[in-house]
């Protein structure tokens, strides 16, 4: 052994010495930071757990205590209404609605209107007064008012309802309601009558009504139907409804009696986008009857 070798052994003993105990309070707190395997799993189990609750937790609804349930109970709603876009005749409506409701918010219906026709009763001041217009610039005019109206139909709709709410009047009570919208399919008839100037009103007969009516057979048409309506629930089987749709379909434009000056024969008519827009109001019973609840509110 070298003179360096014999210096440097006494410290590598003493090193080796000190080595010993300091690996193992190493090892010691390795052991005791280290999770065991189970606990290892049982960490990863939480914090999974708490990934999920955060990331796909569903949120409650704004309001939870509905005083008004539909899910799995049918609607009867008898309602009677008006057409306001026809600005020639007046056409009133009444139908009933039916519906099965599947959940809170999801439902089927079927919509079936019949409209009476009012005859000359029923024919607005506008008609009225356009026919007279066109008489008194010719006597010999050609010009008659179409008067389409809506005599009936059926409607076949999903309806969904994603706004249910709460009303306080001046504190005295709570009225639930809810809002829906629906679209769907139809088939209306469209009656097609016209109006033109009566006989006894062109002789001069005082008092005469300008309007004489003529009738033609009414036009089926498929329609869609695009619509939005309110509930008010006056009480557990009872609502009050309100509910407007337009009823869209194709059929011919109007007909005012024109004829082609080059063939003498009236005018072909096009096709075009048409509408019933229909307003009602009315009364849904819903059954069976739900559990009765302690509040509205």
């Amino acid at each position: 052994m070298t003179p360096a070798g014999r210096l440097l052994q006494p410290l590598a003993r003493s090193l080796s010495a000190l080595a010993t105990p300091a690996l193992a309070l190493a090892a010691l707190a390795l052991g005791a930071t280290l999770p065991s395997s189970a606990e290892a799993k049982e960490s990863n189990a939480a914090q999974e757990a708490l990934a999920e609750f955060n990331g796909k937790q569903v949120l409650p609804q704004a309001i939870e205590n509905r005083f008004f349930l539909k899910a799995n109970r049918f609607e009867v709603a008898p309602t009677f209404g008006y057409v306001p876009n026809n600005s020639f005749v007046d056409n009133p409506v009444g139908g009933v609605h039916l519906a099965y409701h599947f959940s809170e918010q999801v439902a089927v219906e079927g919509a079936f209107l019949y409209a009476p026709f009012l005859g000359n009763a029923g024919v607005k001041n506008l008609t009225k007064t356009l026919l007279d217009i066109a008489y008194q610039g010719d006597p010999n005019t050609t010009f008659q008012q179409p008067l389409d109206s809506l005599q009936g139909g059926a409607a076949f709709s999903l309806r969904y309802a994603p706004v249910y709410g709460k009303i306080n009047l001046i504190g005295e009570g709570v009225i639930n309601f809810d809002v829906y919208g629906t679209a769907g399919l139809g088939l209306l008839l469209i009656r097609k009558d016209v109006a033109v100037v009566s006989e006894d009103y062109k002789s001069g007969v005082e008092g005469a009504d300008p309007v004489s009516l003529i009738s033609a057979d009414p036009a089926a048409a498929p329609a869609l139907n695009l619509g939005v309506g309110l509930n008010f629930f006056l009480s557990q089987s009872i609502s009050l409804k309100l509910d407007a749709r337009t009823l869209a379909y194709i059929g011919k434009e109007a007909d005012y009696g024109n004829i082609d000056p080059q063939t003498g024969q009236p005018e072909a008519l096009d096709t075009e986008l048409q509408s019933q827009f229909v307003t009602t109001a009315g009364v849904s019973i819903f059954v069976p009857k739900m559990k009765s609840r302690a509040f509205n509110f």
